[in-house]
């Protein structure tokens, strides 16, 4: 087999199927945001089992820190990603099917002992959790995302705070025009 060359990613993104993009594509918008390398794949656990065990196993020779796996329906793909590696990986359970991504979302957690999977929630704010639990695999050794991270928590405190104020004003208000 050809050696590969580094992609330069540090994280990977694969779905199982391109339908999975627009789900997946909120994952690469936060990596983006944080300025954070990757490279996204689509192969299938079923219908490319080659492929994505060789995506998993040279992932680690291309540089990979940390990989993002997403897949609907009986959701194998992150744990044969995680059988084929030893980098952490995050299973991304794609909502959808006769089970609305409840298949998917056991699929993803039940894995056998030694082969781990930290999986995020189903809809749209798994892809962004997932991003984020990437990043900060990332920031144990990079103090430039440790201090976006905290930035970013702290920039989502402040809206908390200012929905918190926009209430209370309402509730003012109405107690007001009673």
């Amino acid at each position: 087999m050809a050696k590969r060359r580094k992609s330069g990613a540090d994280v990977a993104i694969v779905m199982g199927s391109d339908s999975d993009w627009p789900i997946v594509q909120s994952a690469v918008d936060t990596l983006v945001s944080f300025g954070v390398s990757h490279e996204v794949r689509v192969c299938s656990a079923h219908r490319t089992p080659d492929e994505a065990a060789r995506f998993a196993s040279t992932a680690e020779r291309r540089g990979v820190k940390v990989i993002i796996a997403a897949a609907g329906g009986a959701a194998h793909l992150a744990g044969v990603v995680a059988g084929h590696t030893t980098l952490p990986v995050i299973g991304l359970p794609i909502t959808g099917g006769a089970l609305n991504g409840v298949d998917s979302l056991l699929a993803t957690v039940q894995m056998p002992a030694g082969i781990p999977v930290v999986s995020v929630t189903l809809g749209s704010a798994g892809p962004v959790n997932a991003a984020i639990f990437a990043v900060q695999i990332l920031a144990g050794s990079r103090p430039g995302l440790k201090k976006e991270l905290k930035k970013h928590k702290s920039a989502m405190a402040a809206k908390v705070r200012r929905g918190d104020k926009r209430v209370q004003g309402e509730l003012r208000k109405m107690a007001q025009d009673r």
